[in-house]
């Protein structure tokens, strides 16, 4: 179980790694091109889930090499990953408000990384289980 578990956290990580590259790199191209960043953050995250729920599904959280990657998981990780969404939104343009542009891309990789810790054990308990 510990065994399972670790992989998980590690697997999970490395896809985290690049969903957050491509989350991050989406909102500052979009921002800095001049859209606001509630609608940037929320593409952002769009790409990055796409790339996520694929290889979360097929490697994370596979059952015995078999992905998981049906209607069901799609499903529950649609509903998951909205609620997330709208947390990071709300936390993103409100460092953006609060300070700057710049302040929210740097702030962006830490709200995600919290939206991650988070989104582990939802994934592992309810969406891919």
């Amino acid at each position: 179980m510990f065994r399972l578990l670790a992989r998980q956290l590690i697997v999970f990580g490395l896809v985290g790694a690049a969903q957050v590259l491509l989350d991050w790199t989406v909102f500052v191209a979009l921002t800095h091109a001049g859209l606001a960043v509630a609608p940037a953050n929320v593409l952002g995250r769009i790409c990055g889930a796409c790339l996520g729920f694929w290889l979360n599904g097929r490697y994370t959280f596979a059952a015995h090499g078999r992905p998981r990657l049906d209607r069901q998981h799609l499903l529950r990780f649609i509903i998951a990953w909205s609620g997330l969404t709208v947390l990071s939104t709300v936390l993103v343009s409100q460092v953006a408000g609060r300070f700057d542009l710049q302040a929210a891309w740097l702030a962006k990789p830490a709200v995600e990384a919290a939206m991650a810790a988070i989104g582990f054990v939802v994934w592992r308990q309810w969406v891919f289980r």
